[in-house]
């Protein structure tokens, strides 16, 4: 069964608000295990709540950032998975051609439309 792996920061985590209710309910429907990737460093954490979400948080601290291919290589390894057993959605356009140079299926989640119809099609493909 594939992980879906799930943008931190403005995507799963809307700034000044916090969960985004309706994304989270919707991933609710899978049973797929779920990671949230953020580049966060520990005040980030804190600031954004991030060390009180419902699913596994996964953080380099900006080392590297999200956009270099070495932040998917490491978080595959960590969690003994390779490119083929995860999806990914995230709203940062190089973060998205990053992870897909490693080989990860990833959608690019426009954060201002917040078009969880076209989302829900691509995961629902994928899986």
């Amino acid at each position: 069964m594939k992980t879906i792996l799930v943008d931190a920061i403005n995507t799963f985590v809307i700034k000044e608000v916090g969960i985004f209710n309706e994304m989270h309910q919707m991933l609710e429907e899978y049973p797929n295990k779920k990671i949230i990737l953020t580049s966060a460093n520990d005040e980030q954490v804190k600031m954004f709540k991030l060390d009180n979400m419902p699913y596994e948080i996964f953080t380099l601290k900006h080392e590297p950032e999200k956009t270099d291919p070495n932040y998917y290589k490491t978080m595959l390894s960590n969690f003994n998975l390779n490119a083929q057993d995860v999806i990914y959605f995230e709203h940062n356009k190089e973060a998205v051609e990053s992870a897909k140079s490693v080989g990860i299926k990833t959608f690019h989640y426009n954060k201002d439309t917040k078009d969880l119809t076209t989302l829900k099609k691509f995961i629902d493909k994928e899986l």
